[in-house]
């Protein structure tokens, strides 16, 4: 296992995804140790697009890199609110630093939802079994 440092002071699923909460929006992006097990990053497709209901859980888009295509998946039920085009247009910008090129804004349904994502000692633990 990788000396990868995570974040405090986001949110992250089991799926190795990261969520910053912004009122009753959330950022979305990968984490890094995703990155690291998927290797060299090559495409983003987000199928999902702005106003788009998602439910926790349902794929919203895929990744592709060198070794595999994994999907993405939403992290709690709401709605799209903003794809990013440039993570898109070009999808590499994730192996540089996959905290700064999100992929989505989701507006939140629920705010209690946001309580069963991990925070970053669990994700870490998450990583290391």
């Amino acid at each position: 296992m990788s000396d990868v440092s995570i974040p405090e002071g986001l949110k992250y699923t089991k799926d190795h995804e990261w969520a910053k909460i912004e009122g009753n929006e959330i950022v979305v992006g990968i984490t890094k140790f995703a990155v690291e097990q998927l290797g060299d990053i090559t495409l983003v497709t987000i199928d999902a697009k702005e106003g788009t209901e998602v439910t926790a859980g349902g794929a919203f888009g895929s990744i592709e890199s060198v070794k595999s295509v994994s999907d993405l998946f939403a992290p709690v039920d709401g709605k799209i609110t903003k794809v990013n085009a440039e993570v898109v247009a070009k999808g590499e910008l994730l192996n540089e630093d996959p905290y700064a090129a999100w992929l989505v804004r989701i507006a939140v349904k629920d705010p209690k939802s946001l309580g069963e994502l991990l925070d970053a000692a669990a994700y870490t633990t998450h990583t290391q079994s």
